[in-house]
């Protein structure tokens, strides 16, 4: 992470992009026109994330601090240190079946690489990234900033190859250079991305220092439903976490987010000290640093928490998995019928639009506990009503409009549609109710 600290900025079109996801592609505010239907298809089963094997994370460590010990005692951009490091990780990426590439780009004098590695496979249209920085400052090695989150998304992404995951969305993991000058590296693979490319990333995730020797447990709030996903997994450890302010516009997210891109991730901390309520939730030492060798000479691989380590490093892939919905085995055929594509609805007060699914396939009568999965991307969820049509042109409320303030829809509805018939042809209908905010329908499935 970088040392200055910039206060929270955030323009109003950056913050309506931001909240604009809902796991997909993150699309223009306002369509010229409604997008043409696409074809139904069964989607995967999703599966759960594996254990991350700390050890291993560890190891990974272990094998960056041999490297700064070989190169001057650091791994930073421009040195010796910083190209072994990211041949390291190249190198392990390569053998678990990645397709890696390396950018070059140019910096206080000096040659700076961005390492990225892409899993084969998943909608590239919908692209779910991790990042890290893999550099030091020149003062130390930098193993916990940020030899952790460099290795921590590495072995997660050695879990994916493990677990020859195939997911719905495509998977993409980056390394950055040049961090510690300002974010070079991160900065440039974005302005280098063409308009359309940019909006085919859902989320950016970013991990810069997870294993802090005096630990807190924090979470980007840049976007609420990157920040929800990994709320909900220290939630399952009972781990309370606060909203991470000490890091934010510091680290490789910034130039996402400044793009539009919703961005998320995790920090375990840096300088600023732990309190005594913080110490009451989390153990640790009141009044101390959250890292004391901040870059410092002694961010060894002794100054890593292991407990710490491991929790985030999980999170990571539990992240991962559910963003990207991997699936490793199709469900029953024909028993999920999905549209994904975009469609925009008007502002207030515009007609209501539809978008169908035609279901093939089935016998009998549609299911009483009909499950009608719904993505939205809306700037205020109350504006919408939504309606369910079955193949008999009867109706089905979903979603009333309301004083609901909250960006987005991504609910699952259970319709009692047994007078339907399951075979034919059926619709989404959505309105605009209110004015000024505006989205668009991202996707929908009938689950039978």
């Amino acid at each position: 992470m970088r040392t200055p600290h910039s206060p929270r900025t955030l323009t109003a079109g950056v913050a309506l992009a931001t909240a604009a996801l809902a796991v997909g592609v993150l699309a223009p505010a306002v369509h010229a026109a409604p997008a043409p239907e696409a074809p139904a298809r069964v989607s995967p089963v999703a599966v759960a994330a594996p254990d991350i094997p700390v050890a291993n994370v560890k190891a990974h460590l272990a094998q960056l601090q041999q490297i700064a010990n070989a190169n001057g005692g650091n791994r930073a951009h421009g040195r010796s240190g910083y190209k072994a490091s990211l041949d390291y990780v190249k190198g392990k990426l390569d053998a678990a079946g990645f397709t890696t590439s390396v950018q070059q780009f140019s910096s206080s004098g000096a040659t700076g690489y961005n390492l990225i590695a892409d899993w084969p496979g998943g909608d590239a249209s919908r692209t779910v990234m991790a990042g890290a920085h893999l550099d030091s400052v020149t003062a130390g090695p930098g193993i916990n900033d940020n030899g952790s989150g460099s290795a921590g998304i590495l072995e997660t992404a050695l879990a994916v190859s493990r677990a020859q995951l195939k997911p719905d969305k495509h998977l993409r993991f980056a390394w950055w250079g040049a961090e510690e000058l300002g974010m070079v590296g991160s900065r440039y693979y974005v302005n280098s991305l063409a308009g359309g490319d940019r909006s085919k990333i859902s989320g950016y995730l970013n991990f810069d220092m997870i294993g802090s020797p005096n630990p807190g447990y924090f979470v980007y709030d840049d976007d609420p439903t990157l920040e929800k996903v990994f709320k909900d997994y220290f939630a399952t450890l009972s781990i309370p976490t606060e909203i991470e302010t000490e890091g934010d516009g510091r680290s490789d997210h910034a130039p996402f987010k400044s793009a539009g891109i919703p961005v998320g991730g995790l920090f375990s901390g840096a300088d600023y000290t732990k309190t005594a309520a913080q110490a009451q939730k989390w153990g640790g030492s009141v009044g101390q640093e959250f890292d004391a060798c901040y870059h410092a000479s002694c961010d060894t691989s002794s100054n890593i928490d292991t407990t710490a380590l491991d929790h985030n490093s999980d999170a990571i892939a539990y992240a991962l998995w559910q963003l990207a919905a991997g699936g490793s085995t199709p469900p029953d055929p024909g028993s999920t019928f999905e549209n994904t594509t975009d469609l925009a609805v008007p502002d207030s007060p515009g007609p209501a639009v539809t978008s169908s699914i035609t279901v093939n396939g089935r016998t009998g009568n549609a299911p009483s506990a009909l499950k009608v999965g719904v993505k939205a991307v809306h700037t205020y969820s109350g504006d919408l009503v939504i309606d369910l049509v079955g193949p008999s042109g009867r109706s089905y409320r979903l979603h009333n409009s309301s004083s609901d303030a909250t960006p987005n829809i991504d609910t699952t509805y259970t319709v009692n549609a047994s007078s339907e018939t399951a075979n034919g042809t059926w619709k989404l209908k959505l309105q605009d109710k209110g004015p000024q905010d505006t989205g668009y329908l991202d996707s929908w499935k009938l689950t039978f």
